[in-house]
């Protein structure tokens, strides 16, 4: 007889969408542990600034993966995907799980896996991340365009970290990422387990209304102090970490270079363009099986 295995709900959406409320809820009817499936929100020490779940919410549910890396450590997919999987181990088969974030990559480890890239040798790795802290991520782009013209058209030119990545790849095996990326990965993390896929997609004006209440009361509801103590670290800016939204304005803030309202309009502008991208990539990345809710109520209700 085959074991019982746990269901599975993996919820998708943009920033500020209600993702994290929704995991909750489902998590006290279903008896489901939350695992975080957001890049900014394994760091420890930008809670606030990453709308990390506070100190009643972990404590109403099972949370797993959050806020639990020092930011000096340059975390990646293949890294979470590997703490995934250590994780399912410990955990009973007949866990209900909720992954929830916003992070595109992480939802394709768990569904298809990811495709086997190589080694990247320390020297080479640290090499470009000083570059890219020095010349800038457009610079970087422009010798990606040389090197990998097919590969820069799919990136951002402010998209620092990716555009390292692909070069650090070319460089060592001079091949495109977009070749490894070709490749047939290996199985998801959740293997056939039966799962429910939710992408949350609000109302355009009331998202951005959203972004906008909840970036001015993160800066001025602790965030803009918790950006104080984190950049006292001294961290390398080409850190990850040193990437989310809110660190730079709150820095200029902090240097007198920003009003608080100044810094509320620009973190509301970018975080609405990041809320973009990431329905941009779920659009093109997702398959027809996930399910598209306007409605965080409505979501609760259909799975």
């Amino acid at each position: 007889m085959a074991k019982a295995v746990g269901q599975v709900w993996l919820i998708a959406g943009p920033t500020a969408s209600g993702k994290s409320a929704l995991a909750l809820e489902l998590a006290g009817r279903e008896g489901a542990i939350i695992i975080n499936t957001d890049s900014m929100q394994v760091y420890d020490g930008l809670r606030i600034i990453t709308a990390r779940p506070n100190a009643d919410d972990m404590a109403a549910a099972d949370h797993r993966l959050y806020g639990h890396l020092d930011p000096a450590v340059a975390h990646s997919t293949g890294a979470w995907a590997r703490e995934i999987a250590a994780l399912l181990e410990q955990l009973r088969p007949e866990q209900p799980l909720i992954f929830v974030g916003g992070t595109g990559l992480y939802f394709k480890a768990l569904l298809v896996g990811l495709s086997k890239m190589p080694d990247i040798a320390d020297r080479v790795r640290e090499r470009w991340r000083y570059r890219l802290a020095e010349e800038g991520a457009s610079r970087l782009h422009r010798i990606l365009r040389a090197q990998d013209p097919d590969m820069a058209l799919q990136l951002h030119p402010s998209d620092g970290q990716r555009i390292v990545r692909a070069l650090e790849v070319m460089e060592v095996s001079g091949r495109s990422i977009s070749t490894f990326q070709g490749q047939r990965p290996n199985a998801g993390l959740i293997g056939e387990r039966p799962r429910s896929k939710i992408v949350l997609t609000p109302d355009r004006d009331w998202l951005k209304a959203r972004i906008r209440d909840r970036f001015e009361q993160m800066l001025c509801g602790g965030g803009l102090e918790e950006v104080g103590t984190f950049l006292e670290r001294g961290l390398d800016p080409s850190l990850p970490a040193m990437k989310a939204i809110g660190v730079d304005v709150g820095r200029q803030v902090l240097d007198g270079r920003l009003t608080i309202e100044e810094a509320v309009e620009r973190g509301a502008i970018e975080t609405r363009q990041y809320a973009k991208r990431q329905m941009t990539w779920f659009r093109n990345q997702f398959d027809d099986d996930w399910k598209y809710f306007a409605d965080v109520r409505e979501a609760f209700t259909t799975v």
